[in-house]
Order: C-alpha cells, then sequence, then structure tokens
C-alpha cells in the first residue's frame, strides 16, 4: 500500500499545554488506521490539523494523490483533498431531513431540487443496504441512523480520507456491528479510515493498523495482528497497568436509599434499596430504562407515583435541588450536555453546585471557592493547567473528573454514575474505578449504570437487570454471569 497522506513534525502548543511535539506518521491508502491514547494524548488536536479545524505551529501535511504540501489547512482545503471527519457530536441539523442534511451546501442549479437530494441520499442507503427514508427528519432518527447520516454525507462528498472519532461510543452491540460492515465496504470502494476508539478490543476487529499516542508525542505503530491488548495498552500509559476491580469490604447492611413501586419516565413499578458502602450496578439493554429511573430518582423527570425513602425516611424530590439538598448526586451519562458547563472554567464548575456552602448573603467567598476547587483538582488529579482552564478544553476523562468533583464538593452520600467510563481511556478509567472504590470505603452509597459487561461484573456488589422499564432481576455477586445477565436482559 502507498502512502495517502504524510504528516511531518507536526506540533501544537497552547497556553500551558503542548498538545502535539513534532508528531510525524504515514497513513497508507484504503486502510483502516486507528489512533489510541489516552484523553489529552493529542488525537482529537491531530484530526483538527488534518481537516484543517486549527492550524499547527510547526509541521508539513502532504497529501500523495494531489501532491500538495501545506503548512497548514483550512476546512475547505482539507475537504478538496478528500478529508472528513465524523465527531462524536454529529454536526446535523434537526430540522432538516436525511436527504438535506446529505446534501446540504451543494447546488442542483438556481432552484433546491429536493427529488434529486432524496435520490442521491437513498443511492447511498441502498449501497450500504441502510433502510432510512430519505425524508425523515434527523431528528426523528435514532443515534445510530444518525451516523449513518453522517457516513452518507461524507461518501456524497467523496472522501477519500474519512476520520472517525469514537464512532460506537453510544451505539449497541447490534449496532456496532452494522457500522463495522458500512466501514468495510468503503474499505472495499478505498476509501481510507483514520478510527479513533478507546475501546480495545473494537481496533482490534476493526483496525489494519494502531498507532499510540502519549502527550502528544508519536509512540509507536502496530500491525493489530502482531501485537497484544497488553503491549498496547503498555504503550499508552508508559507503564505496566493491571487492568483489575479494586477489592473492597462490603459488609454493611444499612440502607441508604429504598425506591417502592417507582412509575414515571417510562419505569414501571421499580422497587430496590442501596446500602451505604455499596455499588449497586443497573445493567440492562439500551433502552431498559436504567437511566430513566435514575433521571426519576434525581427529580430530572417527573415521579408519576411511588415512594423514596432515604435512610429510613421517606422524602418528596421534586427537582435535582431536592436530590442535592438530601444528599443524592448524579453524574449523568452525556457529561457534556448535562454534566458540566463546557463554556466556564473548571474552579466556576466544581463551585456551581456548592454555592450556599461558599456564598454569605449571595456574596461568594472567593477563598472558600478557590479552597475547595484546588482540593478537588488534586483529590481526583485532574489534569489542567489552571483552575481557570475552560472545560470545553479538557480531555473528556477530565471533564468527567469535573463533574465528579462538583458532586463531591456539595457532600453527597448517595451518588448515581451513569456510564461511568464512557468514551474514557484505560488509565482514567482505572482511576474512575478506584476513586468509587474509595467512595464505598467512606460509606458512601453508588449506584452505577453500565453497558460494559466487563465493569459491570467487576465493579458491582449486586446488580438489577432491567428490561422493558421494569426489573427483570437481580443477581447477587457470587452468582454474576456474563449469559445470565444477557438471559434477563433480553427478557427470556
Amino acid at each position: 500500500m502507498q502512502t495517502i497522506l504524510s504528516l511531518q513534525n507536526i506540533t501544537k502548543q497552547y497556553p500551558g499545554v503542548t498538545a502535539l511535539k513534532n508528531f510525524s506518521l504515514d497513513i497508507r491508502e484504503g486502510e483502516i488506521h486507528a489512533l489510541l491514547g489516552e484523553n489529552g494524548a493529542g488525537k482529537s488536536t491531530l484530526i483538527k490539523v488534518i481537516s484543517g479545524a486549527i492550524a499547527p505551529d510547526d509541521g508539513t501535511i502532504y497529501f500523495t494523490r494531489s501532491r500538495n504540501e501545506y503548512n497548514q489547512l483550512n476546512p475547505s482545503l482539507a475537504k478538496d483533498e478528500g478529508v472528513e471527519v465524523i465527531y462524536q457530536e454529529f454536526n446535523l441539523i434537526d430540522s432538516l431531513t436525511a436527504a438535506e442534511n446529505i446534501c446540504l451546501g451543494e447546488k442542483y442549479g438556481r432552484l433546491v431540487n429536493y427529488e434529486i437530494m432524496k435520490k442521491k441520499a437513498a443511492d447511498i442507503f441502498k449501497q450500504f443496504n441502510i433502510d432510512i427514508n430519505p425524508t425523515a427528519l434527523v431528528s426523528e432518527l435514532s443515534t445510530a441512523q444518525q451516523q449513518i447520516v453522517e457516513i452518507a454525507k461524507a461518501v456524497s462528498r467523496d472522501a477519500n480520507i474519512l476520520i472517525m472519532d469514537e464512532p460506537s461510543a453510544s451505539l449497541s452491540v447490534s449496532e456496532v456491528k452494522c457500522l463495522f460492515e458500512i466501514i468495510y465496504k468503503l474499505k472495499e470502494k478505498g476509501v481510507t479510515i483514520i478510527y479513533i476508539s478507546h475501546i480495545i478490543d473494537e481496533i482490534f476487529e476493526i483496525a489494519d493498523r494502531v498507532t499510540v499516542m502519549r502527550d502528544g508525542n508519536y509512540i509507536d505503530t502496530k500491525n493489530t495482528s502482531n501485537t497484544s491488548r497488553k503491549e498496547l495498552i503498555n504503550l499508552m500509559v508508559g507503564r505496566e497497568l493491571k487492568e483489575t476491580y479494586p477489592e473492597r469490604d462490603t459488609s454493611s447492611q444499612e440502607v441508604m436509599l429504598e425506591v417502592k413501586n417507582l412509575y414515571g419516565n417510562g419505569v414501571k413499578d421499580i422497587s430496590f434499596a442501596v446500602k451505604k458502602g455499596e455499588i449497586l450496578g443497573l445493567s440492562g439493554l439500551v433502552g431498559a430504562g436504567r437511566t430513566e429511573a435514575a433521571r426519576v430518582i434525581f427529580g430530572a423527570e417527573e415521579k408519576e407515583s411511588g415512594q423514596i425513602f432515604i435512610n429510613g425516611k421517606q422524602v418528596m424530590i421534586n427537582k435535582p435541588e431536592d436530590a442535592i439538598k438530601l444528599g443524592i448526586g448524579y453524574i449523568p451519562e452525556d457529561r457534556k450536555k448535562q454534566g458540566c458547563f463546557l463554556e466556564k472554567n473548571v474552579r466556576w464548575n466544581i463551585s456551581f453546585a456548592n454555592l450556599k456552602n461558599i456564598s454569605h448573603y449571595l456574596i461568594v467567598n472567593q477563598k472558600k471557592e478557590e479552597q475547595t476547587a484546588e482540593k478537588y483538582k488534586e483529590l481526583l488529579n485532574i489534569k489542567t493547567p489552571s483552575l481557570y482552564q475552560i472545560v470545553k478544553n479538557l480531555s473528556g476523562g477530565n471533564q468527567q473528573k469535573v463533574v465528579l468533583a462538583k458532586t463531591l464538593a456539595v457532600n453527597s452520600e448517595i451518588i448515581i454514575f451513569d456510564e461511568p467510563t464512557r468514551g474514557i481511556d484505560v488509565g482514567t478509567k482505572q482511576e474512575i474505578y478506584e476513586l468509587m472504590c474509595e467512595l464505598s470505603k467512606q460509606g458512601i452509597a453508588i449506584i452505577m449504570i453500565s453497558s460494559d459487561m466487563e465493569e459491570i461484573l467487576g465493579m458491582s456488589d449486586r446488580i438489577l437487570v432491567l428490561t422493558k422499564g421494569r426489573i427483570a432481576g437481580e443477581v447477587q455477586k457470587e452468582d454474576f454471569s456474563q449469559d445470565y445477565i444477557l438471559e434477563l436482559a433480553s427478557g427470556n
């Protein structure tokens, strides 16, 4: 295979951070090339350089097909070179149809020709054996279907280098299989795929080669057929990392949270209890009702009926503020939209929910605010140049830690973790596990929602399996079995 894209000595610096350091890499034509690295390794910066979203401070970008060499690109030049990017947050307009999104920006004479748009979209969907109505509004499509629309948009623009950023993060197992089939078909057509994922097993399944990055540096490139999971993890973190789940003593029988006959938000007659220091896992297929139940308990969605008890006392929770006052913290699945304020700095985010405790007569005690933010920055090892760094500029793992810091700062005694390690690298994932275990040792009751089977089995003391908004079964530690949990989750 010949090289299609050559990056030479790419360097990019931000205030207090060097995101890329003399980074060099050759991507071969028609290959699926994975990028692997911890949060903050420089993957996002690299794809923004290739797509022209940001300009590097130094280095060159060379495209073999056009024989063009650039010191920097802009989005228009990158598209001319056949580069398209599908980001984790889709770049679609919800109020337009699938066809309109796919053909957005293209001209068909003086007037918009909807029939041409519809036919073009239908032809692309047919290529991949996908059943999506071209006239359906994007807002009506599932996450997997929206991702296919993004891929179709890239195909319609004759992309020869397609960059996919965590494409499977929000997909079910069957949807990931469908995604991979589309990627294989793109490869057969000669499209080069740059694939970014934290899921190492996924990389072994789909990629031809994998490049490991660490702290903005190029570390190594391996053929996936000639490497191992352990080797890749060691290259990522720069040390040998044991992927284990910390052991804990969970002998307490003191019930901290009890839910009886809960209805609302699609949840039907759910009852369970969580003990002091326990990690209760909620498992189930996508749409089983796990997050829906958590949001009702936290007051983010309306409770139709049922009772909630904290430390044996019945409580009324009508809004998140009520839950926070009662000592319930919630770390949502979508940290970017629901967990933190991306445009605000780290200090502001950590302090936001704790204003009552650091204010006097509506005036914030800035010294207390600083001390609180610094305390949790150190405790959770939040990697940031300063407390005044804007949260959107942090890696996904560090954004997750900011959300956790905000929750801990208000002295939560019951914490709901919804997909706590989704989109987080192996090293940070281990840190989150150790933090959860430390919280458990301190007596904090934890409800953990996870779609990662290894995680749910490794971290939970008990597991509740949900299906269609109901509890399908409760599994004790000694009976943990992937097959049994999947059997319950599927309603069998």
